[in-house]
């Protein structure tokens, strides 16, 4: 009897599969830090044979590479692929047998990349599961437009003739098994659900409901900005990442602390978003290291720029930099663990900003005062509502753009407070005035702050309001305490 064991990688949105028999098992698509994949084989009392990549990604460093060379597995990578390290290139149609009576069928997939491959978990000669990596999704598919933009609408039409195949060519009992989908910006659309199968897609997944030119114009209507660090990655896999170290960074004080942020560089703070603004060093960015760290910081830091990390415990940072080598930010400069009162050098003071709520917000309205909102969630959020009045910048662009904020006291929202933080923070940090409202946007349209897109008050993309929305999935949870007003000893609120 087969196996397939699900590996979650959730800051991520993605997943690594385990599958096999008695003896012997396959890895699909895995996590760069390997050493989860192996316990994982462990625990199942498994070889690993072979490791498979569906395709060479865009939104992570595979572990490919070294989990071959730990395990002696064959590496198995799509033949179309260009990399420039030795695999066992597959082709479509090509059958890999795992297991007595186990085996995987090759199916060329492309859409997601022009050469992604799709592997058929064949048992006794019965197809039983799919992994299907960025090409059939939960509900939708993965997106044709991070290769190559002249290829975009070619990869997205081999998208919808990708899904019709698997669907043509397969029962529908049969469990279908992504790579993308659950969080990941490699999705052309937000998945729904956690499971499903052949069948249930085939009524509910619009690669398989609509006729192909009205898939490929809505689905490229749909698509956003990825991660600035997406560009990154696939020439990284395409070359062979190197094993991972994640043994600890060296030891900043207080002295060295200061003079990295004085030469530009970037200090980030991994403790929760209410302990930030209730103390911290000046000059440090806020990315909780229990939100999405790898996807935000890795989208905004300068690629390249030095990191020095700071934690609550030696555990918080452990986890900060095994998130970050799945984006290829490997080493940290330095790091320091304890509170903001051991990081901070003699004679300073420590910063700090308010956290509050919408109905706050409502509050200072209603009193008259001047306060500047400003919105930072993507733009298909905003498009279905915004604070009236609001500024709208993106938190991945606001570290560029932070010259637009008008003057005043800033109060930064997203749709539930993660990005929020990291907005003040990257706001705090020039020196800035600002509030966090750490809220549900719901509660925005309780408070009846918002309007819609093109309502007659406002007019969208002035920069005074816009077009809102919210994705509470995207950010942290709620959770706001106090309301606007004097922070700790240096603060600029």
């Amino acid at each position: 009897m087969f196996f397939v064991d699900t590996l979650e990688t959730e800051g991520l949105g993605n997943r690594s599969y385990l599958a096999g028999g008695r003896t012997t098992a396959v890895v699909v698509d895995p996590p760069r830090d390997v050493d989860r994949v192996v316990a994982a084989a462990a625990a199942r009392g498994v070889r690993i044979g072979y490791v498979v990549e569906t395709h060479v990604h865009n939104d992570y460093v595979t572990g490919g590479p070294e989990l071959a060379r730990l395990t002696g597995a064959q590496y198995l990578v799509p033949a179309a692929a260009r990399v420039s390290f030795a695999r066992v290139p597959v082709a479509d149609g090509d059958r890999i047998a795992v297991d007595t009576g186990l085996g995987l069928k090759a199916l060329a997939t492309p859409g997601h990349t022009p050469h992604h491959t799709s592997y058929v978990l064949v048992e006794d000669g019965r197809e039983v599961a799919a992994f299907t990596g960025g090409s059939l999704l939960i509900g939708t598919v993965g997106r044709p437009d991070l290769v190559e933009p002249r290829l975009t609408e070619q990869l997205a039409r081999a998208q919808h003739a990708s899904a019709h195949r698997l669907a043509a060519e397969l029962p529908d009992d049969v469990r279908v098994l992504p790579t993308h989908g659950f969080g990941s910006f490699c999705s052309s659309a937000q998945s729904e659900g956690d499971a499903t199968t052949i069948g249930e897609e085939r009524t509910g997944n619009d690669a398989l409901t609509q006729d192909v030119d009205t898939f490929v114009a809505r689905m490229l209507a749909g698509l956003e900005d990825v991660p600035a660090y997406y560009a990154h990655m696939a020439p990284l896999n395409a070359g062979g990442p190197p094993p991972v170290d994640l043994t600890p960074p060296r030891t900043a004080d207080a002295e060295e602390i200061a003079q990295r942020l004085a030469a530009g560089e970037w200090v980030v703070d991994l403790r929760s978003r209410t302990a930030f603004a209730e103390g911290h060093v000046a000059g440090t960015f806020n990315f909780e290291g229990e939100g999405k760290l790898a996807t935000y910081l890795a989208w905004l830091i300068p690629w390249g720029k030095p990191l020095t990390l700071l934690a609550a415990s030696a555990e918080q940072l452990a986890r900060a930099q095994r998130e970050l080598v799945r984006v290829g930010i490997d080493r940290p400069a330095a790091a320091a663990t304890g509170g903001p009162d051991s990081w901070l050098r003699a004679g300073d003071g420590l910063r700090s900003f308010p956290r509050t709520d919408f109905a706050a917000l409502k509050r200072a309205r209603e009193r008259g005062e001047d306060v500047v909102v400003l919105d930072v969630r993507r733009d298909s959020e905003r498009a279905g509502g915004y604070v009236r009045g609001s500024v709208h910048i993106p938190v991945h662009e606001l570290h560029e753009r932070s010259g637009e904020v008008p003057a005043g006291v800033v109060w930064v929202h997203c749709a539930g407070g993660m990005r929020a933080a990291i907005a003040a923070s990257l706001l705090d940090a020039e020196g800035r005035r600002v509030v966090a409202v750490d809220d549900g946007f719901e509660a925005a349209r309780r408070a009846a702050l918002t309007v819609s897109e093109g309502d007659a008050d406002d007019v969208p993309g002035t920069g005074t309001d816009g077009d809102g929305g919210a994705d509470p999935g995207t950010d942290g949870g709620t959770g706001t305490t106090g309301t606007a007003g004097t922070g700790r000893g240096g603060s600029a609120a």
